[in-house]
């Protein structure tokens, strides 16, 4: 089986050097370059990689990145992870082995060792949305962080990544929506693992947070018969930041009220264009 994988990437070098590194030579490997500022910087951190492709984006977000990227590669399977993380060994082919089978796949994503209290908060929040889709009777995802996510050749034709999402925050639950209304939800492949070293202070957390709320309005502004989570998601979620911690804990309750502020930031932007 051929493997094909794609990495957006958009003005992190040293993060992408790092993650070339960890997924080697052994399968196709397609960076697309979404508008980074530094060319001669990637360039450097593709030097070691000759075999890598390169794809140049329009600066358009991740989601015309991917689909470009896709389109590049020539795999039967697609596997997608993100600039700023670290494959660990067996990754692609776990992942791809897992997503043959079934449509897609997506793996299990970790934060890094004595990673600090915005990257845990990150982490477990999307980990929670990630477990609380999960379907036990069939190990499939109702949503998966495409930055450790497979999907075969034949299912990207009819389910790309909607272009629409201006930035990394809603394309990927609207997509895995999408997957699973089409009958291909993700399989559940654990031995698939990536390492997300984000870089996150708390301002970038506050922005990335904020940013999140402006994507989940677009989000529902789809709508598709979504349903907002109950009380009890959001009881859970806040066991699961506090399990790390009380920093970690605070910092995943804060985000609920980011995300609402770029929820409600969002929504005044599209009436004040309707209005235009």
């Amino acid at each position: 089986m051929q493997i094909s994988i794609v990495v957006p990437t958009r003005d992190r070098p040293e993060q992408l050097a790092r993650c070339l590194a960890a997924l080697g030579d052994e399968h196709e490997v397609v960076v697309v370059d979404d508008g980074s500022r530094d060319r001669a910087a990637l360039s450097r951190a593709l030097d070691r990689h000759p075999a890598t492709r390169l794809v140049r984006a329009p600066g358009r977000g991740p989601a015309t990145a991917r689909n470009l990227g896709a389109r590049a590669s020539s795999g039967e399977v697609v596997c997608f992870t993100d600039d700023d993380c670290v494959p660990e060994p067996g990754w692609a082919a776990a992942l791809a082995e897992a997503a043959s089978a079934v449509g897609s796949a997506a793996g299990r994503t970790l934060a890094p060792a004595g990673a600090r209290p915005p990257v845990l908060a990150s982490q477990a929040i999307v980990e929670h949305l990630t477990f609380a889709s999960l379907d036990p009777a069939r190990d499939r995802l109702g949503f998966a962080p495409t930055c450790n996510l497979a999907v075969s050749r034949d299912a990207l034709g009819s389910l790309p990544f909607d272009e629409s999402f201006p930035r990394a925050a809603g394309e990927d639950r609207d997509w895995s929506d999408r997957a699973t209304a089409a009958g291909l939800a993700p399989v559940y492949a654990p031995a698939a693992v990536v390492v997300h070293h984000q870089r996150l202070g708390a301002a970038a957390f506050v922005r990335q947070q904020f940013a999140y709320g402006r994507g989940a309005a677009r989000y529902r502004a789809a709508d598709r018969g979504r349903r907002l989570a109950g009380p009890g998601f959001y009881a859970a979620l806040m066991r699961r930041g506090f399990a790390d911690g009380v920093a970690v804990g605070g910092l995943v309750l804060a985000a609920q009220v980011l995300t609402a502020a770029g929820v409600a930031a969002e929504r005044l932007a599209g009436l004040g264009g309707r209005g235009g």
